[in-house]
């Protein structure tokens, strides 16, 4: 049903009865769900008109949702409200979004027990055997008329009912109120059987395709002129005129010159003939040219099992199919075959609508005349046709029509078909549901006879190549081969080119399978040792059905190795144990594989792509289980000659057992590459690959030593352990910060509080926005010095991959950080104490703690000072140069957090930390 296409009027009135509104009214929501005894009325119409029903309830119900969410948006409450009614294209299109329960629905209802049940309660309900089974999700399918059968409750009908309304109407099911109940509808399409539908009826409900009888170009010959029927007459010769005349009721027509002539029933063939022989022998020297005007209409009646049966206007050349086509079709239960055309009482025509569509015969396709009756009788024998077939439908059958006949009606076979492996599915009135086998494609499929109902079913041929073998991975051309007898491994890849580049030809794996019980076996193979010799037993025999797989090198292989252990280990039994080995270490493909008859360490290498550079060729650990008088399993460990094994020794190649497991280990500090960079002030700074238990003086002196220009005292020394734990360390404290900060925020707090709180969510904010640097504090002066007897002065530094040493150019400055007027950096002079510089910054501001000011050296050094003397001349810590000065955040002000100073000293160190890094990186 298209956009443009108008329901019914009889179904649109049948709805407004069921819904008990006068036609034409507007539909309101509570009028849209039938009551009980208007849901008995629906399922009590035949299944054609159910449908239609069904549909326009559906539409109407769309309708009254629309007009009622409409109406909630376009007028204020005061004022009167006017519900729009939607076009019938817009609710078919809105009925096609909706799902509703019809006959055959497939239902998802999930039952859970509602969390307020007592214990008591939900031990009746484990009790009851039919709610215990009801429980969690069940899938069904509702019955023609749409009705739920749950296991020992009563029948609920569901028709027309979607989603929410199924939840609603199963919650009130009293057996059920101590579940909380959802349901689905399943949009599924049947396949197989179930989707088979009546051949031919869609093609009266495709609307663009029609059978309505031209209404310009030439009449046919044998057209039977009636009353009503226009005749344009045209003389020439010595009369000259155009003439256009109408047939009255009597059949006559009426002619200038000629009187009335009488033409009802006479084709249009014949009229032409008499008029010109009149026209000869009455007006002479004058020709006549004869045409038809406008057709007259006929009024037929459509009856029977017609779609809407009912009297129909048709043009007079419209034949039967083209009435049928005008009225609907037929219904699901009208026959396509026996379509009778009645004439004054007796059957003058009968149109097979098969001969029409599938042969193209409109020889029976008769032309209607006034008063003509197409009755639709009640269809016949039907047969479906399911499978291989090209038109796999439900076909209506003639009497003794055979199984070859219904397959010539399904359009013949596909060339897929298995026709010895057909069967017909047949419902026996002794027997019950029978099968019988049928070679569709044999004598006996012109012999034997079908019955009503019967289901033909076609199956296809299986999908595996028997006599063939398949080619697949890093292969230039894969794809399935023809097996041959005698075909060998190389007759399938005949050379390396057919390789594709990173392939590992030194092991194929090739998945076998029987052709009596299809059990698989695994073999593998040497492929670069066939392609070398041939005739060589690495040239393996292929069989029909072999799959033959090239690894890459690059690629992981348990994605093809995978599926088939798990097939192995589906067949394996007791008696007949599952093999697998496993290979793990310095291996290009690590992994499980399939064990094999006689497999080796060698094998399974080969197996695992082969040795890795790192791997340590000289001894490798087999790990072996046994189980005991079958009573227990133990481990074995046993060490394998793996240097022996390379050098081809036999005896130190060990035959592997089930289960096994190798592990090629690294060769010792392998992976040890360790560099250090240093840059800055030293004569060769770069990146310096370094041995382990090298120290920091060691690496300086390869470095050249510092410059004349360099500033020991403020080297930096970076490692990324030291900067990994103080991100742990800063996670720590700011993960603490923020639930001291969460507990103060419950409270009531007074200005100083909120005060403190708005300080503490900027410090959390900061904290959580630093980035630590992993510096370690260092004297490079002290490290690089010696006494008299070379001992180093102070323990050196040992050295880890990673480290950076930052040797910065001399410092002038003397930066003042913190809780000061104006922190900023000062031209160091010599004399000037620590309040000296503060005193240059502005002086400290009203939240410095003078008691815990502190100094942090170019190093990284932290001296603090218990004492300030502020305005005088106090402060006993030496300034030097490229010290910083931090004036910290006084917290006895403020209600503080417990390790408040903890952070405000993390933040200014990281700070200068960072500060000092960044010379180097920018």
């Amino acid at each position: 049903m298209t956009a443009s296409t108008k329901l019914p009027v009889a179904t649109l009135v049948l709805v407004a009865v069921l819904l008990g509104v006068a036609p034409g009214k507007v539909i309101h929501a509570q009028t849209t769900q039938p009551t009980a005894e208007q849901m008995r009325m629906l399922n009590q119409l035949p299944p054609a008109q159910r449908e239609q029903a069904l549909s326009a309830l559906r539409q109407a119900q769309l309708q009254a949702e629309a007009a009622a969410a409409q109406s909630s948006i376009t007028e204020p409450l005061t004022q009167p409200q006017q519900q729009q009614q939607l076009s019938v294209e817009d609710l078919q299109r809105l009925a096609a979004t909706k799902l509703l329960a019809t006959g055959g629905s497939r239902v998802v209802i999930n039952l859970v027990e509602k969390p307020s049940l007592t214990a008591r309660e939900r031990a009746a309900i484990a009790a009851d055997p039919v709610l215990a089974q009801l429980q969690g999700s069940h899938f069904y399918q509702l019955d023609e008329n749409a009705v739920l059968s749950l296991p020992g409750l009563v029948e609920i009908p569901l028709m027309g009912l979607d989603d929410g309304a199924i939840t609603r109407r199963l919650g009130a099911v009293p057996a059920l109120q101590a579940f909380s109940v959802s349901a689905v509808l399943l949009n599924e399409q049947p396949t197989g059987v179930e989707a088979l539908k009546l051949f031919g009826y869609d093609l009266f409900q495709n609307n663009e395709v029609g059978f309505d009888p031209p209404m310009a170009g030439p009449v046919p010959p044998d057209y039977i002129l009636g009353p009503g029927d226009s005749v344009r007459v045209q003389l020439f010769g010595n009369i000259n005129g155009v003439y256009e005349f109408e047939i009255d009721r009597d059949g006559t027509l009426t002619l200038p010159e000629l009187g009335p002539v009488t033409v009802s029933g006479l084709t249009f063939s014949e009229f032409r003939a008499d008029l010109r022989s009149r026209v000869e022998k009455t007006l002479i020297g004058t020709q006549v040219s004869v045409t038809m005007g406008q057709l007259r209409t006929v009024r037929v009646f459509v009856l029977g099992d017609a779609a809407r049966p009912g009297s129909y206007v048709v043009s007079s050349l419209a034949t039967i199919s083209s009435a049928l086509y005008q009225s609907g079709g037929l219904s699901e239960i009208g026959s396509m075959r026996n379509v009778a055309l009645k004439r004054q009482g007796s059957t003058v025509a009968t149109l097979d609508l098969y001969d029409l569509l599938l042969k193209g015969d409109t020889s029976a396709d008769r032309r209607l005349q006034s008063g003509d009756v197409i009755f639709v009788p009640p269809i016949g024998k039907t047969v479906g046709v399911s499978g291989a077939v090209r038109r796999p439908a439900i076909y209506e059958v003639k009497e003794k029509s055979t199984v070859a006949d219904v397959i010539r009606l399904a359009g013949g076979l596909n060339p897929d078909a298995f026709a010895e492996a057909a069967r017909v599915e047949r419902i026996d009135p002794a027997k019950g549901r029978v099968v019988l086998s049928v070679d569709a494609a044999g004598a006996v499929a012109n012999s034997t006879l079908v019955m009503n109902g019967d289901t033909l079913v076609v199956p296809k041929v299986l999908p595996e190549i028997n006599d063939a073998v398949v080619l697949s991975g890093q292969v230039q051309r894969p794809g399935t081969y023809e097996w041959r007898q005698g075909m060998r491994l190389t007759d399938l890849v005949p050379s390396a080119l057919d390789l594709a580049p990173g392939s590992d030809p030194n092991y194929v794996l090739i998945r076998r399978e029987s052709k009596i019980d299809r059990t698989v076996e695994v073999l593998s193979a040497d492929l670069g040792a066939a392609l070398r010799n041939p005739g060589s037993a690495a040239n393996v025999p292929l069989q029909g059905r072999d799959s033959v797989f090239v690894f890459s090198l690059e690629y992981g292989r348990q994605r093809v190795i995978a599926p088939i252990l798990n097939e192995l280990r589906l067949q394996s039994q007791f008696d007949s144990p599952f093999g697998e080995v496993t290979i793990g270490g310095q291996v290009r493909a690590p992994g499980q594989y399939p064990l094999e008859a006689g497999m080796r360490i060698t094998d399974l290498i080969r197996a695992g792509g082969s040795l890795r550079e790192g791997a340590y060729a000289t001894t490798a650990e087999l790990t072996r289980y046994a189980v005991i008088d079958g009573e227990y399993r133990a481990k074995e460990i046993v060490e394998i000659d793996l240097d022996a094994i390379l050098r081809g020794d036999p005896a130190a190649d060990l035959e592997l057992a089930s289960h096994d497991d190798l592990s090629i280990s690294l060769v010792p500090d392998w992976n040890k590459n360790w560099s250090v960079t240093v840059d800055g002030e030293v004569k060769f700074p770069g990146n310096y690959q370094i041995l382990q238990g090298e120290t920091l003086s060691e690496l300086i002196e390869r470095a050249g030593g510092l410059t004349e220009n360099a500033f020991p005292q403020g080297a930096i020394f970076l490692r990324e352990s030291l900067r990994q734990r103080e991100r742990e360390q800063m996670d720590l404290l700011a993960a603490r910060m923020e639930a001291e900060l969460t507990a103060m925020s419950l409270e009531t707090l007074d200005t100083t509080g909120r005060e403190s709180l708005q300080t503490g969510q900027s410090l959390l904010a900061q904290l959580r926005g630093a980035d630590p640097v992993g510096r370690l504090v260092i004297d490079i002066q002290q490290i690089t010095s010696r006494n008299d007897s070379g001992t180093a002065l102070i323990q050196d530094i040992e050295l880890r991959d990673g480290d950076r040493l930052l040797v910065p150019v001399a410092s002038q400055e003397v930066t003042v950080i913190g809780e000061a007027q104006q922190p900023t950096s000062h031209l160091y002079q010599p004399g000037l104490s620590r309040d000296d510089y503060i005193a240059l910054s502005g002086g400290l501001t009203r939240r410095a703690d003078k008691k815990l000011i502190y100094v942090v050296r170019a190093s990284g050094a932290v001296i603090a000072s218990n004492q300030s003397k502020w305005f005088g001349r106090g402060g006993s810590v030496e300034i030097q140069p490229g010290d910083t000065i931090v004036a910290p955040l006084e917290t006895d002000r403020i209600r503080p957090i417990s390790f408040w100073t903890q952070v405000t000293q993390i933040l200014y160190q990281g700070a200068i930390a960072v500060a000092a890094v960044k010379t180097f990186n920018n």
